[in-house]
């Protein structure tokens, strides 16, 4: 039975959960991302930006980050990875766009995971393998209100909570099998959200952007 495939990036690599129709669930990770998403699936969504601007900031992200805040990362164009360092990428972007125009740490950290993503997307496969992001996922799971930060104990129980009203009920002990992998705790909850997402929404925040390679700039919730 194809099954539904969330992904999620961490420190050596890939995580993905995966949950089919009859609620059989699992999860697997990787240090590269073309084996998991070979995974027999009918959809799939990965916690990564798909389609990349030359310059500027993305409007899904821009709106995105209205609904649930400095979670959703600004600035992911395709040349980031051209840069030596975040300064000199900075200098760029502040030079040709404007001060206050750069990019943040947390996403100059995950820029080659941003390429791996963009070296295997294409217009076609874009048809099943979608961008989301899992505190869009669970500010809709939530009744669109703003959860506790995940990085506290009340803002983690709510989160697996939600997930385990949908179908995730082997992931409390999932999380205590994780040690020894690298994967953090965030990382697998995140990749478990954003399959419930592959399964049962076709929300998104969209700006009607096409990047110069085809790609749909939107972020699926």
């Amino acid at each position: 039975m194809p099954s539904y495939l969330g992904l999620d990036g961490f420190r050596f690599g890939w995580v993905a959960a995966w949950i089919d129709d009859n609620g059989d669930h699992g999860f697997d990770y990787s240090p590269g991302l073309t084996r998991l998403l070979a995974m027999p699936h009918a959809r799939a969504m990965i916690d990564m930006p798909i389609g990349l601007k030359t310059e500027g900031y993305r409007i899904c992200d821009l709106r995105a980050r209205e609904l649930v805040g400095a979670a959703v990362f600004v600035g992911a164009r395709r040349d980031l990875w051209a840069f030596p360092d975040m300064a000199a990428a900075n200098r760029h972007y502040w030079e040709h766009e404007g001060k206050g125009r750069g990019v943040s740490a947390q996403l100059w950290n995950i820029r080659d995971k941003i390429r791996e993503v963009d070296d295997v997307m294409t217009p076609a496969r874009q048809a099943t393998i979608g961008e989301a992001h899992p505190e869009l996922i669970f500010w809709n799971l939530a009744g669109r209100v703003r959860l506790d930060r995940k990085t506290s104990a009340r803002g983690r129980e709510q989160r697996v909570a939600l997930l385990r009203e949908r179908g995730f009920a082997r992931l409390p002990k999932w999380l205590t099998q994780r040690h020894g992998t690298g994967i953090g705790c965030d990382d697998l909850v995140d990749a478990c959200a954003c399959a419930v997402a592959a399964r049962d929404s076709w929300q998104r925040v969209d700006g009607g952007e096409i990047d110069p390679r085809g790609l749909r700039m939107e972020i699926n919730y």
